[in-house]
Parts: C-alpha cells; structure tokens; sequence
C-alpha cells in the first residue's frame, strides 16, 4: 500500500513529469494526446491531493512529511529538499490542482485553434509544477524556486503570442517587476538565516521569540515586499493588468485563481512573525486596505471586460491582505479560496464571450448576448453574484468575515472596506449588464456568428459556478448556526498567532447589523446599476471624447504607468545611455582601443627585423654572440 509520504511527492512529480514528456515531443504528439497528458497529471495530483486532505481529516495529523533527498549540508548551512503539507497546503494544493485541472480542460477548447496548442499545455503543467512546489516546501529556499519558477511560468504564459511586440513588453513588465519584488523576499530570507541560523520554518518559528522584535520587523516588512511583487499590491501591481495580454486561461490560472495568491499564502505561512511584528501588521493593513479601494476605482471606468476583472483581482487581494494585516488569517484564506473559485469562473466566461465575439474584448460592443450564449450568461451571472456578497453564494460568507473583523480592528477601517464591496458590486453588474443585457451593439457579421462555447469549455464553467455557489458553506459562521468548519480546520496553523493578537469577537446582535447593513447597501447598488444600465441603457463614452476629470483620472489609471515612466523607466534609460556613450566607448572601449594600438605599433617595429634573409639573420646571431661574449668578460 502507498504510503502518504509517497502520495505526497508525486503531487508536484507528475505535472513536472507531464510538462517534460509534452516539451521534449511537442512536435510529435498531437493535440489530443498533449490535452490528455497534460489534463491527465494535474487531475491525478487532484485526486491524490484530495487523499492528503482527507488523511489530515481523518488521522488528526498536524501535518506530513517527506524528505526527497539532502541538498546542501555544510558546517554553516543546511537545506533539504523536503515536502511539507498542514491544513493550509492542503487547501492550497486542492485550489491549485482543482481549479487548475478545470483550466486545463477549458483550454483544450480555447487553444484548439492555436499552433502553439502543445507548448501553451507544456508550460500549463510547469506552471503547476513550480506552483505546487511553492506551497509545498517546508523551507524557505525550496519555497523561493517555486516563488521563481511561478514568475518565469508567468512569462512565458503572458507572453505565449510573441509575435505582438506589445505582449512581450507585457510579459517583460511582468517579470521584471515580479523582480523588485523577489529582492525583498531574497533580502529577508537572508535576514532570517543570518539570525535564526536556519531555513526551515518549522525551525524558524519555534525560535522567533528569542529574536530582537525590530529584527521580526524587518524581516516581516521585507517578506511583504515580494509578497506586495507576486500579489499585485501598490505600489507593484502594474504589471497585472498588462498580464492579461496572455490567452484567457492564463488570466484564470495564473492572475486570478493560483500565482497572484502566492504573496497571501507566504504571509498567512509566516504567521507567527507578523503576529510579533505589529507594525509589519499595520503595513500589511495599509497596503491591502489602499490597494483594495485604488483598484476598485479603476475597474469603474474600464471598458476591456479582461481589464475589469485584472483590476477587480488586485481590489479582492487588497482585502484580503486587509484581513491578514487586522490578525483575521483564516478569514483571508478563505476568502483566497472563494475567489479561486468564482474569479477563475468570471475569468473563464469572459473567455467564452471573447471567444463568441470572434476575439472582440470591448464590452461597448457587445449587449444582449444572454440570448445567444445562454450558459456562458448564466455561469457568469452566479460569478457576479458570489463576488459581489450576496447569500448564499461564496463570496457573501468569506466577504462578511473580512468586514466584522476589520470592524473589530477599527470602524473607519471597516467603512473603507465596505466602500470597496460596494465598488465591487457597481463594476460587477456593470460588466454584467452592458455585456449581456441590452441589444447587440456590434456588427451584423458578428451577429450571425455568436455561438456558445463547446462543452470542453462550458463544462469547466458549471463546475467552477457550482464551486461558487456553495463553496461559502465550508465557513458559515456561527450567527448562521454554522460552525465555521474552515476556521477549525486552519486553527493549528494560526492558533499561537491568535493567542499573541489575542482579538476580540463581537456579539452576535452587531455582526447581525453589519451583515444585514451591508446586504442592504449592496440591494441598492444593484439597483442603481440596473437602472443607469438598463433601464436607461447608458453606454460608456467611445474613446476621444470629452470625459469629466474624475471619470478620465480614473479611466487613465490615475497615470500611474504614466508617471512610471517619467520618474523610473526614462531616467534609467537616461543613466544607461550616459554609462553607454560616457563610461562604456569613451572609457573602457578607448582604454581597450588604445592598449590595441600600443601593442600594433610595437609590433610594426619589431616586424622590420624580420626582412626573410637568411644572411641577415646570420648577421643578427653573430653580433648577438659578440655582444654576448663581451657581456661575459
């Protein structure tokens, strides 16, 4: 019988197995047999995933371990290569491999068309791979190579259609950003093992209470940096808009459901220092909190349904940096896992509609789809309503939480995390209502060819709507006679933090008021959507026409790319060209030059003793001897 330490190692050995065997033939393997390789691995790690999570159920173990092999032992520095999986993996490993096997399965129908069809599978499973070994590693440096390798399958999957200079500056921005990032996750691994003496976190925890609190601090605040990178917080999030140059299924995978919940993971994963780090909390609050309301006012005015649904992920992992920095650590890996599931689904329908619309990404242009692709409305409509709160779908259970304990750390915070719900619900049933209610507003070309999807991809959408709708009961809270079964479940992982925090709850009679406070602000936002957008059936503006100071702020992402490339990108680019022209071909080239010169005209001199005469050569070793001998007496 396998083992659990086994099961364990083959849940990231076989999507890397599946990626070699489709990379090393991808010329040979047809599509089918590439689909069912690729699908077949991460829906196997599923299953086994699956097995582990029912194991750390069923046995009561804290956690499993496997030792793959030792990497690096010397006098002063230890690494194994080794597997870890506790409650928290385990939810991560069941959101990467599910919702990643239900991409997989989507994207069979989407790339049908693609000559890439095998390379864009290939990197899917890498992708998985690294993904999977990141939340897995039980040290910080196994950690970091899936941290690395995720970003270098981010570009290579932003950047699939190469061709498009336009994509490529996309993935570039992408990856070097991700980069500043990762430099503050180097920096404070290196911080922990110059004070800790280890790498392994288990190691690292059981001595955090010995260590300095200004160190915890530091190491914390620079662990939030790459987090703040990975997780497109401010003031590093521009990359995650531009990313969604990638195919639709990227944008699922990679920035909704999986990579960009990597940074949420690292810090619910460090618990235990940020608990001891009340200032790195307060950062991480900040940050989160800003971010979340930012990003929401941008998605108002957007018009590309692919852009709406970036901005509104960078807004949904604000708050739940928001619900980590207020000490809420499980309600933030819930609300991770709700919006897996409903924004790989808004994501993915999207893709349906841009695939119905013959690549057309405009929501001005569309109108009145609900008629033709009626699973793809429906699908996307059960995504909206979980995003947006409303009981009982997903998002109202793990959204509700987040608010009441931002509420029991402040009530101003809590009013700025309410005002981001509401943003969220106007932008929501806006893309909602301008992309599948109304009349058509594209051409009639387009019109004879709106479609539905195929089942390979519609498929994948039932699964992650009905995922949406009930995926919220696993965190019912008590005031709903629940037992917030998830929050049991996580309680080993989170349990000391809590007691170093030590929050308090609220009563039952002010929870009920501010969950049915903001259920009523919610029903009224609806309402004025559907009445500015339907009733009315306004259009946003077409582009060059006059638009009021706030809307074209907001529209042109408050020139943040802009400023971006005033204050960083053309001074670098300045200081480049002045080391290129100044130090590069008047320094060093001329130096390098000048030595060239020296040694050519030396040997134009030395080159006139060789004339190629046999007695000019005697002449020369005579008066050599003579002079020889005379050196001698």
């Amino acid at each position: 019988m396998v083992n659990s330490s086994t099961i364990l190692a083959l849940i990231p050995i076989l999507p890397l197995i599946g990626f070699l065997f489709v990379a090393l033939n991808v010329k040979k393997l047809s599509q089918g047999v590439a689909s069912i390789i690729a699908c077949g691995s991460v829906f196997i790690s599923f299953v086994l995933s699956v097995i582990i999570f029912v194991l750390l159920l069923s046995e009561g173990t804290s956690a499993i371990n496997v030792l793959l092999f030792q990497w690096i032992n010397t006098d002063s520095f230890h690494a194994s290569f080794s597997l870890v999986v506790d409650p928290l993996s385990s939810i991560m490993l069941l959101i990467i491999t599910g919702v990643g096997f239900l991409i997989h399965v989507y994207s069979i129908g989407y790339m049908k068309e693609d000559a890439g069809f095998n390379k864009f599978f290939s990197y899917l499973n890498l992708f998985v791979f690294f993904m999977l070994l990141l939340v897995l590693g039980d040290n910080y440096l196994v950690m970091f190579i899936g941290w690395e390798g995720v970003g270098l399958c981010s570009f290579l999957l932003i950047g699939f259609w190469f061709k498009n200079p336009e994509y490529n500056r996309a993935a570039n921005k992408a990856f070097i950003m991700n980069r500043i990032g990762d430099l503050g996750l180097l920096l404070g691994v290196i911080l922990i093992f110059t004070h800790f003496g280890t790498i392994n976190f288990q190691e690292v925890f059981a001595q955090a209470g010995s260590i300095d609190a200004s160190i915890i601090s530091w190491i914390t605040i620079l662990l939030f940096v790459g987090a703040m990178g990975k997780s497109a917080q401010l003031p590093l999030y521009t990359w995650l808009p531009d990313a969604m140059a990638g195919p639709t299924p990227v944008s699922a995978l990679i920035h909704a459901a999986t990579m960009v919940t990597a940074g949420v993971y690292m810090v619910a994963r460090n618990n235990i220092l940020y608990a001891m780090a009340p200032a790195a909390m307060m950062l991480v609050l900040a940050v989160g909190l800003l971010t979340a309301l930012f990003a929401a006012s941008i998605a108002l005015t957007q018009n590309d349904i692919k852009k709406v649904l970036a901005y509104s992920t960078i807004s949904q992992l604000g708050l739940m940096f928001a619900a980590l920095g207020a000490g809420a650590f499980s309600s933030g890996i819930f609300h991770m896992a709700t919006h897996a599931f409903f924004k790989a689904l808004l994501f993915l329908a999207a893709g349906s509609v841009i695939h119905a619309m013959l690549g057309e990404q405009d929501i001005r242009k569309m109108g009145g789809l609900r008629k033709f692709i009626p699973t793809t409305y429906f699908t996307f409509l059960i995504g909206v309503v979980a995003i947006s709160g409303i009981p009982p779908f997903a998002g109202f259970f793990s959204k509700d939480e987040i608010l009441a304990h931002l509420y029991g750390n402040n009530p101003i915070v809590w009013g700025i995390g309410v005002l981001t719900s509401l943003l969220t619900v106007f932008y929501m049933f806006r893309l909602l209502f301008l992309t599948f209610f109304g009349s058509f507003r594209s051409s009639e070309q387009v019109q004879k060819q709106l479609h539905e999807s195929p089942l390979s991809m519609t498929v994948p959408l039932i699964a992650l709507a009905f995922l949406s709708t009930l995926g919220g009961f696993m965190g019912i809270p008590e005031i709903l006679g629940g037992s917030n079964w998830l929050n049991e479940f996580l309680n080993p992982v989170f349990a000391d933090s809590y007691l170093l925090i030590g929050k308090d709850h609220l009563n039952h009679s002010t929870e009920y008021v501010l969950m049915g406070s903001v259920l009523i602000f919610t029903l009224v936002m609806i309402l004025l959507t559907y009445s500015r957008y339907v009733r009315q059936q306004h259009v946003p503006q077409t582009e060059g026409l006059k638009l009021n100071s706030l809307h074209k702020l907001a529209y042109n992402k408050y020139y943040v790319d802009e400023r971006y490339d005033q204050f960083v990108v053309k001074p670098l680019y300045a200081l480049s060209t002045f080391f290129e022209k100044w130090i590069e071909r008047s320094g060093i080239d001329r130096l390098v030059n000048l030595v060239g010169s020296i040694v050519d005209t030396l040997s134009k001199a030395v080159r006139l003793m060789q004339q190629g005469s046999i007695a000019y050569y005697i002449l020369i070793m005579a008066v050599s001897i003579v002079l020889l001998l005379i050196s001698r007496m």
